[in-house]
């Protein structure tokens, strides 16, 4: 996931239907360029982006597909840029446990990426390629042997460098400025604690001066996009504590785009970023009219964040447009095979996608517009306007577009359709759907899906699921450290507190008095000082918890190219024992969540949790015991109860509980062996075993009833 894009050290002239290039260096920066496009529509640039290709020795089916798919697509599209924003390998074995270079795959996807740009007709220099990281796993440093990147990928190939690049590409009056970020971190480990972005301050001053470049010529439309590997949600903040968000909103980005997440979380991966401190609700919604030119004098600050699908599964590529300062995409799944046409409305937006932009040329509001694709002749293009006012769609539109190109066989034609925009201002975002048809010679139809619009500049408000919003709503690196010390305090809290209560209380917590007086107090109160009955039990986990946090967890091999081991803390991993302790590094931070929450939240917890349960099950077994035979306790003392006899479900599910824990458990350990190869007797005995043991140990100790 992700490497930065760099700059066109030399642009080379290239011809094309769509538009033809010519590379012009501006300011006094040598690094930034500015790309006349021409021979396209005016004042209409369209890029293509791909991300998460995850070309593997183990399935070679991903780079034969893209062969086969994306040359012809890139041909049929003509794009004036090609993004592919990171994890171009996969870095995994067949198990998907080990996660370090193989250059197999390298080699596979430079020869895979020369047949495409020859199949295309494109130029190779418009091809961008970033590094994930997938194509870092185990990298120490830029220039080690398995830096494969550096050899392999386009950028290398063209001498590209840098951490941020800007190229500008111009058609018309209006400049659109694309900028490519690298926020790998300077030491990339192996997976899975090499996860998030890592942005430094040097790296988000230079991102904010190159957002700034054309601020100087105010006079001069320009759109920002920004474009890197890892969505907001999995990049960390600066030593500062600066984030890329903040960066964005001080310069009136409209789009980031990323990849990272695949398809696999969810197809809904977007967010709308608005500042802190602004108002969300700004002067144009609140007067219903965003067409008014003077509609805010202090704008809302806001982007939009576009994650898109992944090729390893996917197949997904995806088109983004910019018309006349209008910034749309369009996903497309190759999943059932080629596409013979493409259809891009570009405007009205989608409402749900669209930003509260208020400083539009009314111009542009004049006509309905949309890019057609296609290897046929097109017969016709037919916009479709549906009202759901009344509950259910009507026509209440139905227009002949008209090709704004004098030459029709060349592709990439821009359709247009006039239209009285005025008269579809409504209050709701979600009223008037728009739907375009195209017919080509042979008489096959193409629909665009049905979708919202707004001319006001209304959102539609968009749902995620509750995976969407695990990966996309939260910013994982600052929620680290609050969840892991409020599940310390919160076990803490059970483990000491009742023990501190029961040995100043003069009352009695017991099972016989819980029955007396059924109350929530009593009840909880009991449970938790079962546990007290097993003193094994009880110290072992208190002092497991205090060594997770004092004591390294496990000790492995971070890198591909070294032997040299270091080894994992709740902090992070440090990877050279250094006398000075005050000189110790911890990398990988935030990055061994993945490893730090799932083993406290999903293995301490509910060990914890079990081992109570089974403390109190015996307990209130026991008394059932002695209720059906009528002796007393004194009389059974030497006695013994199969714990497995009657009708104990209550324990037959803890124990099948514990049993899925361990098992759970266990392939969270070999996961860890192979990843880092270590050995669990050596290289992390206590992570390893204490869980299985203190289970095992609190179903022996509750088999016997006394």
């Amino acid at each position: 996931m992700g490497i930065v894009f760099m700059i066109f050290s030399l642009l080379l002239f290239v011809s094309m239907p769509a538009g033809s290039f010519k590379a012009e260096h501006i300011l006094d920066d040598p690094k930034s360029e500015i790309i006349d496009v021409v021979g396209g529509p005016e004042d209409v640039i369209w890029v293509v982006q791909l991300s998460d290709l995850h070309f593997s020795v183990h399935n070679p089916e991903r780079a034969q597909d893209f062969k086969e798919l994306i040359g012809p697509a890139l041909s049929l599209v003509n794009p004036s840029l090609v993004l592919l924003t990171g994890d171009l390998t996969d870095g995994k074995s067949k198990d998907m446990l080990v996660m370090k270079q193989d250059e197999t795959e390298w080699v596979e996807y430079q020869n895979t990426l020369k047949h495409v740009v020859e199949e295309s007709g494109l130029n190779k220099n418009i091809f961008y390629d970033l590094r994930g990281n997938h194509d870092s796993f185990g990298m120490p440093a830029v220039g080690f042997p398995s830096d494969f990147y550096s050899r392999y990928s386009v950028n290398a190939q063209l001498g590209r460098s840098g951490l941020v690049n800007a190229l500008t590409l111009q058609n018309g009056a209006r400049k659109v400025l694309f900028l490519g970020l690298d926020t790998a971190s300077k030491v990339e480990l192996r997976g899975p604690t090499n996860l998030f972005g890592h942005p430094t301050d040097s790296l988000l001053a230079e991102i904010d001066s190159k957002l700034s470049q054309w601020d100087t010529k105010s006079s001069e439309p320009v759109t920002k996009i920004a474009f890197g590997h890892f969505p907001l949600s999995f990049s960390a903040a600066s030593e500062s504590g600066i984030t890329l968000k903040d960066i964005f909103l001080n310069h009136s980005l409209s789009a980031y785009l990323c990849g990272h997440l695949h398809t696999k979380f969810g197809k809904n991966l977007k967010r709308h970023h608005y500042s802190t401190d602004s108002i969300l609700f700004s002067p144009k919604i609140q007067n219903n009219n965003v067409l008014k030119e003077n509609c805010s004098s202090s704008p809302v600050k806001e982007f939009w964040e576009w994650e898109m699908g992944d090729w390893r599964k996917s197949k997904v590529m995806r088109i983004l447009a910019v018309d006349r300062g209008h910034v749309s995409f369009l996903d497309i799944d190759f999943q059932l095979g080629a596409r013979k046409t493409i259809v891009f409305p570009t405007f009205p937006l989608d409402s749900r996608f669209m930003s509260n932009e208020c400083s539009q040329d009314l111009s542009s509001y004049m006509t309905i517009r949309a890019l057609v694709f296609s290897v046929f002749p097109i017969e016709s293009v037919t916009v479709r306007i549906h009202d759901l006012s009344s509950g259910n769609l009507h026509i209440v539109l139905e227009e002949s577009m008209t090709n704004s190109a004098s030459d029709s066989s060349s592709t990439g034609n821009l359709y247009m359709a006039p239209w009285n925009f005025k008269a579809f201002e409504d209050p709701s975002p979600n009223r008037f759907w728009l739907q375009i048809e195209v017919i080509d010679i042979n008489g096959e139809s193409t629909l665009t899906e049905l979708r919202p619009f707004s001319i006001n500049g209304l959102s539609s408000k968009f749902s995620w699921t509750w995976k969407e919003f695990l990966v996309m709503g939260c910013q994982w690196d600052a929620l680290y450290y609050p969840m892991l010390w409020s599940f310390y305090f919160v076990i803490l809290s059970v483990l000491i507190i009742p023990k501190v209560f029961l040995m100043f209380s003069k009352r009695q917590y017991s099972f016989k008095n819980f029955k007396g007086e059924k109350t929530f107090l009593n009840g909880i109160i009991w449970i938790l000082s079962e546990m007290y009955e097993v003193p094994f039990v009880w110290s072992s986990t208190l002092s497991y918890l205090f060594y997770l946090i004092l004591f390294p967890w496990i000790y492995g091999r971070v890198f591909s190219d070294e032997k040299t081991r270091g080894y994992m803390t709740y902090k992070g991993w440090v990877l050279k024992s250094d006398n000075d302790i005050r000189n110790i590094t911890f990398v990988g931070s935030p990055d061994i969540i993945v490893v730090v929450l799932p083993h406290l939240l999903l293995m301490v917890l509910p060990s914890i949790l079990v081992s109570i349960g089974l403390a109190a099950e015996r307990t209130a077994y026991r008394e059932y015991v002695h209720s059906q035979s009528g002796k007393k306790a004194d009389d059974n003392r030497n006695g013994s109860s199969n714990g497995f006899v009657g009708s104990r479900w209550i324990r037959k599910l803890l124990v099948l509980a514990y049993a899925a824990i361990c098992w759970k458990h266990f392939k969270r350990c070999r996961a860890l062996v192979k990843a880092y190869e270590m050995n669990p007797l050596i290289h992390f005995p206590i992570y390893s075993f204490f869980v299985p043991i203190l289970l095992a140990h609190v179903i022996y100790k509750t088999m016997k009833i006394s």
